[in-house]
């Protein structure tokens, strides 16, 4: 069983029926660490030993949050900025993190066609997620395809709850060892797993 951790970063989540719905989804589960970065941190004075004795202690790492102007919260960055540190996470000596996976998980509230090259935001998905890819091969950990929650603000609360239910059953899966890294260089691929897999 590998074990997940999840850095969660929502500075409004009480707003947020999409996240609170996808971490009640997660919260029971055996080998699953939520770290909550704004409940934690609210003074931004990022523990970094604790920090990176999380990162060691868990095989794969995942950046949970709102996708805020094509990027993170700031929380994120600052931890990233801190966490990830020469030596560390990478450099000749930096292997603390080589061989985990890495994932992201967002949410956004336009709707997936808008990104794309023809959409209103001209980018995919992957190219705004290029910092966090880049940082992950950096710090040669393999990258895994995020999953995301498109038009938030629209969806149902039959949608949402839909959503919550794919997380858990990509999470689980995870956990459990049932993906092939290699296999996952798709979104297309992980749906077709969320849908049919037992």
């Amino acid at each position: 069983m590998k074990k997940i951790l999840i850095l969660f970063a929502h500075p409004a989540f009480h707003k947020s029926l999409i996240n609170k719905t996808l971490m009640e989804a997660i919260k029971d589960l055996d080998g699953v660490t939520v770290n909550n970065l704004y409940e934690k941190y609210p003074d931004f004075f990022i523990d970094v030993p604790v920090e990176q004795k999380l990162l060691t202690q868990h095989d794969i790492i995942i950046w949970q949050h709102p996708f805020y102007w094509y990027s993170a919260p700031a929380i994120i960055k600052e931890w990233m900025d801190l966490v990830l540190q020469h030596g560390f996470a990478y450099g000749t000596h930096g292997r603390a993190l080589e061989g985990k996976w890495a994932m992201s998980c967002i949410s956004t509230g336009g709707r997936k066609e808008v990104y794309s090259a023809e959409g209103k935001n001209r980018y995919t998905i992957n190219q705004f997620l290029a910092p966090f890819i880049q940082s992950a091969s950096l710090c040669r950990m393999e990258n895994l395809p995020p999953f995301v929650v498109h038009g938030s603000h629209t969806l149902s609360r039959d949608d949402i709850k839909k959503f919550a239910d794919d997380y858990r059953k990509v999470i689980t899966l995870l956990r459990d060892n049932q993906i092939d890294s290699e296999q996952l260089n798709t979104m297309e691929y992980m749906n077709e797993i969320i849908k049919h897999d037992a």
